[in-house]
């Protein structure tokens, strides 16, 4: 790395020490040279050089005795060279007017000559510094004017800014189809130069254009081709491109591929403290959130990114940043709150596309116009700027005469300002007061849709409630009646101690299944309000499985089943009570619709990094029309083998505790042949694997 750094200072001395040379040898030569039109052309190749070396005071010295010489001489195309090359040194130094007023002479002496390579390049010129200062529509009529010349000469450099001009005022004026042909065309000779630097810049800027356009797959292509070129050290590039990448990846909804852009994003610009890169990542995120139903951290990320979007004065984010805002006050159901943001919103759009209004419209220039702007003079340099002194005469003496007229016209503009202000005044009352019933009528609309959801809300939990009464009053007062009347029995002397002894084993089935009752009703209702966390943790699953089918041995002998335990020492990463549950619901259900003789195998393995678990029994199985009904909120029961009862919440409880834990379960059956129940769970905590 040091060598290299010492070769580049080595090649940079060199390169200055020879254009040093070069300047020092020109000075010599024109020192000893007659003065003649080859001592002008001397001059112009020192000038040159020296602009060329950024030394443009030097190069101005120059420039003042060449044209006396080239004046003196009456060497015409000399004159129109010098002023050229004073016209793009005034340019330089941002001296706009004796540029333009330079380029304008030279280019009418290069028309007297009929250059229309050197027409072209002032055009050309002429277009990019108009361009710069806004007048889009005046600089591409300049540009365009020599585009034919420099394609045809095939001039590169030349055409490569003549491009980047033109792709940049369609730009301006929202011209995209315009503003990505020039990028394009600006690519292809970028390319052909092999300059690097230009290419990504072009590339970045076509991501953009296609972004604004809704082509977001090739805004990715280009955007994806600006990350592979940069240097990883460019940091400042790479903190903006980054999370509008991620930005773009999340109009297709592919949030993990999102969300590593946008978290790479924010920890690189806030490590390089760039607001821009940082507002678009804070305002990507929080819509990606959003959109998850992670409504606290989007909150968060919108309110830093609103004060950001403020600080830099950036107000196409601040807009996408009023918006999102509405959408998650919404969502929070405070919808006063959304109304401000809906009404902030509308302010700001309506004060960007006032702005967007003022901007001068880009055209193509006819034909005429660009003829116009290379029309041949047909008098000589001398008489046409005489004919120039004397245009100027009059429009001094034309601005003279508009003044004594607008003086005579301000009484009577005084008079009816007035009566204006009047008019304006009581307009502006009416549109108050119509603007604030408009207001009015918007807060009671979203009201009236916060009335619905909310009574939307009330009837499903009504119907939760009726589905619990529901299912206590058939199913848990059943279990409690027939302990309760063993209990009776005891207690009034009518079963005998033996007696009572035979029927303990009843007694006890009755009381478990009361118990795994309670069990699930209480998880499942407390997941209907949405309250239930998981607290993950690594546990052996193979422990739990033992533990389960030790509980479940008395149900087990009792119908005469045979289990086989192929369980392995294997550790899973959730929540162990939830699993708890699951694996003691899907024991419970093989048991219950098994017969006698027939067999129940638990058993786990590893899949592409997760941990399957697996609970079969050779019983009657499921039929294709139930299977469909499984794990459903709606509760869905049929009667064992044994004529055991179930309250039909058990799986749907397994679906919501297995979701939580970010893992699947599903079912394999076939009817009169038995059913495996399948359960995915990760090995490690997946959130960081995203991350």
């Amino acid at each position: 790395m040091k060598n290299l750094i010492t070769i580049i200072i080595f090649l940079f001395a060199i390169t200055c020490f020879s254009q040093t040379r070069e300047q020092d040898s020109l000075t010599i030569e024109l020192a000893f040279q007659k003065s003649d039109t080859s001592k002008v052309l001397t001059s112009l190749r020192l000038i040159k050089s020296l602009y060329n070396s950024e030394n443009y005071n030097k190069a101005l010295k120059f420039i003042s005795e060449s044209e006396k010489l080239a004046t003196s001489l009456n060497y015409a195309e000399g004159i129109a060279q010098i002023t050229y090359y004073k016209a793009l040194i005034y340019a330089k130094k941002n001296d706009y007017i004796n540029a333009i007023d330079n380029y304008t002479k030279s280019k009418e002496l290069f028309l007297l000559q009929k250059d229309t390579l050197s027409v072209a390049k002032v055009n050309n010129s002429i277009g990019l510094i108009e361009i710069e200062r806004g007048n889009y529509s005046k600089g591409l009529q300049y540009a365009l004017s020599a585009i034919r010349e420099l394609e045809k000469r095939n001039l590169k450099h030349e055409l490569c800014s003549a491009y980047k001009s033109l792709a940049t005022a369609y730009k301006k004026t929202n011209d995209r189809s315009k503003a990505i042909e020039f990028n394009l065309k600006t690519l292809e000779v970028e390319q052909a130069l092999g300059n690097k630097d230009g290419i990504i810049a072009t590339h970045k800027n076509l991501a953009e254009l296609y972004s604004k356009e809704k082509e977001h797959r090739k805004a990715i292509d280009y955007y994806e081709k600006v990350l592979k070129d940069i240097s990883q050290n460019n940091d400042s590039l790479r903190g903006e491109i980054l999370p509008r990448l991620g930005g773009e990846y999340l109009q297709f909804k592919d949030y993990d591929v999102a969300a590593n852009y946008l978290i790479e994003g924010l920890q690189l610009n806030r490590k390089t403290n760039n607001k821009l890169g940082l507002l678009i990542a804070l305002n990507n995120l929080a819509d990606l959130n959003l959109q998850q139903r992670r409504v606290r951290a989007s909150e968060l990320q919108l309110n830093e990114a609103r004060i950001i979007a403020t600080q830099i004065g950036n107000d196409n984010e601040l807009l996408k940043n009023y918006k999102l805002y509405k959408s998650l006050d919404s969502t929070n159901r405070n919808f006063e709150r959304a109304f401000k943001w809906q009404r902030d919103y509308f302010n700001l759009k309506n004060k960007l596309a006032s702005k967007e209004k003022l901007q001068p419209e880009a055209s193509t220039p006819s034909t005429v116009q660009v003829k116009d702007i290379n029309k041949v003079p047909t008098t000589s340099e001398t008489n046409l700027i005489a004919k120039q002194g004397q245009e100027l005469i009059e429009s001094e003496k034309k601005l003279k005469d508009f003044k004594l007229i607008l003086y005579a016209l301000l009484a009577a503009f005084a008079i009816v300002l007035t009566f204006f202000i009047l008019i304006y005044v009581k307009r502006n009352s009416r549109l108050k007061y119509t603007r604030e019933l408009e207001e009015k009528n918007k807060k009671i609309e979203l009201q009236n849709e916060a009335i619905l959801e909310q009574t939307k809300h009330l009837e499903d939990i009504n119907k939760v409630k009726d589905k619990l009464f529901s299912i206590v009053s058939h199913d848990l007062k059943d279990s409690l009646t027939s302990i309760k009347g063993f209990i009776d029995l005891l207690q009034e002397g009518s079963l005998t101690q033996s007696e009572f002894n035979n029927l303990i084993p009843e007694l006890s089935e009755n009381a478990n299944n009361a118990s795994l009752l309670l069990f699930n009703l209480l998880n499942w209702s407390k997941s209907q309000m949405q309250s239930l966390e998981p607290s993950p943790s690594l546990f052996d699953i193979q422990e739990v499985f033992e533990e389960k089918t030790q509980l479940l041995e008395q149900k087990l002998d009792k119908k005469g089943i045979l289990l086989r335990n192929k369980t392995l020492r294997d550790f899973v990463y959730a929540d162990r009570s939830m699993v708890e549950i699951v694996i003691q619901n899907l024991l419970s259900n093989a048991i219950k619709f098994s017969k006698e003789g027939d067999t129940i195998t638990i058993a786990n393995h590893i899949s592409s990094g997760k941990s399957i678990l697996s609970v079969s029994d050779t019983g009657v199985g499921i039929s294709p029309e139930n299977q469909k009904k499984l794990f459903k909120s709606n509760s869905f029961t049929t009667i064992g083998t044994g004529n055991e009862k179930g309250t039909g919440l058990g799986l749907s409880i397994c679906k919501e505790l297995v979701d939580l834990n970010h893992g699947k379960i599903w079912v394999e059956s076939d009817l009169n042949s038995g059913s495996t129940f399948y359960v995915e769970l990760p090995k490690s905590n997946p959130l960081n694997n995203n991350s």
